[in-house]
């Protein structure tokens, strides 16, 4: 497994697939990088040389903002926009959905799992449930 960026890129998969495993590289990207340094693109990633490797992760390092660098850019921007108290923000504060999405049903990725509310079954739950009531009331 080649080291690239401090990420190891699986061996066995074509250049332009391995490429992917770094963050904030994609599809188009991995393509692009490909045919900047003039690789074949069906060259597995464990063929490369240490020489190759050493020219992509210099590529990437001055061209592309990928993994730590990126990762920090993102979460720099949803700091900013819960500071300043934009819609946006405030939706990423509560975990729920940003981008206009339904959330009466489905959203459960940001959601998470489901919180039942109000329905208790069984006698002794129910038991339990009216004593917290009735301590809660005095």
């Amino acid at each position: 497994m080649p080291r690239v960026i401090g990420v190891d890129i699986p061996g066995r998969k074509r250049i332009e697939y391995a490429l992917r495993y770094i963050y904030g590289i994609g599809p188009a990207k991995a393509k692009e990088i490909v045919e900047k340094m003039k690789l074949d693109p069906a060259k597995k990633a464990d063929d490369l040389s240490s020489a190759e490797i050493a020219e992509l992760s210099r590529l990437l390092q001055e061209q592309y903002v990928v993994e730590g660098d990126l990762r920090r850019e993102v979460n720099g921007n949803i700091r900013r926009l819960i500071a300043v108290n934009c819609y946006r923000g405030t939706r990423h504060r509560k975990g729920l959905p940003c981008h206009g999405q339904r959330t009466s049903t489905n959203a459960r990725t940001r959601k998470g799992p489901r919180k039942t509310v109000g329905a208790v079954r069984g006698k002794e739950a129910r038991s339990a449930a009216k004593q917290a009531a009735n301590a809660a009331a005095k």
